[in-house]
């Protein structure tokens, strides 16, 4: 089961089930995993949804046995790979962490995702049940879109958190650019006699955080969409430069798996494949609720800040969950 909502529409969609297509796919961050949710895509009325009977205690129980760092912990690890950085000399790497939060009898799983809904018009929203698997998320960060008809593929370079009411520092504006210049490299290899399209860096409202955005644009051979979209993933927002060093990286230092969190989520329409990244989510049990957060370091990097950063991400969904 599953219900979703693309960024600025309001309509409500979910899949039929009953088909062998698997329209909406979730691929875990190393693509060692993957959730295919059975069925083509279809609209859904509003009406539809406030009438489930959905009780979180459907939910799987949280046997993981995991405990999250403090903030102790992981100011440390912060300050081993601003090392690892520094002797490298590595542009950015991508650190994230777990936050749990238990203690609570339900979670109201219908307000939440309509509170996602409500709070996240630019952003795309999901909630789903697949087995033992349970997760919602809402996120505006985009890793491609093919245009069936005209061919046309878009993406974005996104990068760089800081709270809306606060100036950008050098910190976050360096942050961005080598997210952009990898995206760049990457589609000028795929665009033929046609120029990459590019706008200029911008100001991305999130909810309560805002990042620097690029946008790209170029003409694609259809043949090609699969390779661009692997090579693209994990951009450098999600992982690090050189990529396949920080997945290494990423892989030794930090504590928990990431699941499905910075991977990618792929959606067949008739016109368009879509394909968001998995950034601000929370994996879901009957007991608990596990927020997954990260944050781009640099030899820059200040721990403080960046722990700060972390807990502001996890109130993206943090804040929109409502628990009994």
């Amino acid at each position: 089961m599953i219900y979703f909502k693309f960024p600025f529409d309001e309509k409500l969609y979910s899949t039929d089930e009953n088909s062998e297509i698997n329209s909406v796919v979730f691929h875990s961050f190393n693509n060692d995993k993957k959730i295919e949710i059975s069925g083509k895509i279809i609209e859904k009325n509003q009406s539809d949804f406030n009438s489930l009977q959905l009780n979180s205690q459907i939910l799987a129980d949280d046997d993981t046995q995991f405990m999250a760092e403090s903030k102790e912990e992981y100011l440390q690890k912060l300050q081993d790979v601003i090392e690892i950085i520094k002797e490298n000399n590595l542009p950015k790497l991508v650190l994230s962490r777990r936050k749990i939060v238990d203690g609570f009898k339900e979670i109201d799983l219908k307000s939440s995702f309509d509170n996602l809904c409500k709070n996240y018009p630019n952003a795309f929203k999901y909630f789903f049940i697949h087995g033992e698997s349970s997760w919602i998320g809402g996120f505006s960060e985009v890793l491609g879109k093919f245009n069936k008809s005209t061919h046309e593929f878009e993406t974005m370079s996104i990068a760089g958190t800081i709270p809306v009411s606060e100036e950008w520092t050098e910190k976050e504006i360096e942050e961005q650019k080598p997210v952009s210049a990898f995206i760049r490299t990457i589609l000028q290899k795929y665009s033929g006699t046609d120029s990459v399209e590019e706008s200029e860096t911008y100001d991305h409202i999130s909810g309560n955080i805002k990042h620097l955005k690029t946008d790209f644009k170029i003409k694609i051979n259809p043949e090609n969409l699969d390779s661009i979209i692997q090579e693209l993933h994990p951009t450098p927002a999600v992982c690090g430069i050189p990529k396949d060093f920080c997945a290494e990286i990423i892989e030794k230092v930090e504590k928990f798996p990431r699941e499905l969190y910075a991977g990618y989520i792929r959606i067949e329409t008739d016109d368009y494949i879509q394909y968001f990244v998995n950034l601000r989510c929370a994996r879901l049990y009957k007991n608990s609720v596990h927020l997954f957060v990260g944050g781009g370091i640099t030899a820059q990097s200040s721990p403080e800040k960046e722990w700060k950063e972390t807990e502001l991400k996890s109130e993206a969904v943090l804040k929109n969950l409502v628990f009994k």
